[in-house]
């Protein structure tokens, strides 16, 4: 099911070279973000609504998954599967809340590291965008001239200010050459 509302923005690969030796290890950078309501809707005004009605956790749960093969795809390296936390709180810092009458702010944890933004664009930024570095070996592909694409994956649950999605989507694929 996908909510029509919010969506996976496309899916970008990068790879640092065309060409790799047998014996190397290949990082392809997966970026995408998370578009529409939620980003709109995950503002000052709606953390202040949510943490009034004790909505004060936001769980982003999410995977990538490299594969190779064309129509007959196989996933390879390793598959990524974590999550994203916003944490909603009050704070006395003027610094932080951009409202003057406003006092809730968020916190957002990676692989729980937290960082706590400085203004609400930054905040949408650190939960709904997303970067990752996808490790796998080229002796894993062998030689030759392979396809590479990969698949993503976004849930939550329904929240004070957003609907509950669950949604998929695949990039275009990248072509490397692996040489012995």
């Amino acid at each position: 099911m996908t909510s029509e509302k919010n969506a996976i923005g496309e899916i970008q690969l990068e790879k640092p070279a065309d060409k790799f030796g047998i014996d190397d290890n290949i990082t392809i950078n997966v970026k995408f973000s998370v578009t529409g309501e939620l980003r709109e809707a995950f503002n000052e005004k709606n953390w202040e609504k949510a943490y009034n009605k004790h909505d004060n956790v936001f769980k982003l749960k999410y995977g990538v998954k490299l594969f190779s093969g064309g129509l007959r795809k196989h996933e390879v390296g390793d598959s990524l599967d974590t999550y994203k936390k916003a944490a909603l709180f009050w704070t006395r810092n003027p610094k932080l809340t951009q409202m003057a009458e406003k006092k809730v702010w968020v916190q957002i944890s990676k692989n729980f590291e937290p960082h706590i933004p400085m203004n609400q664009a930054e905040a949408q930024q650190l939960l709904l965008d997303f970067d990752e570095k996808m490790n796998l070996k080229a002796s894993d592909l062998g030689a030759g001239k392979h396809k590479i694409g990969a698949e993503v994956y976004v849930s939550w649950f329904k929240h004070d200010y957003t609907e509950a999605m669950d949604a998929r989507s695949s990039s275009k694929e990248i072509e490397i050459e692996i040489t012995k």
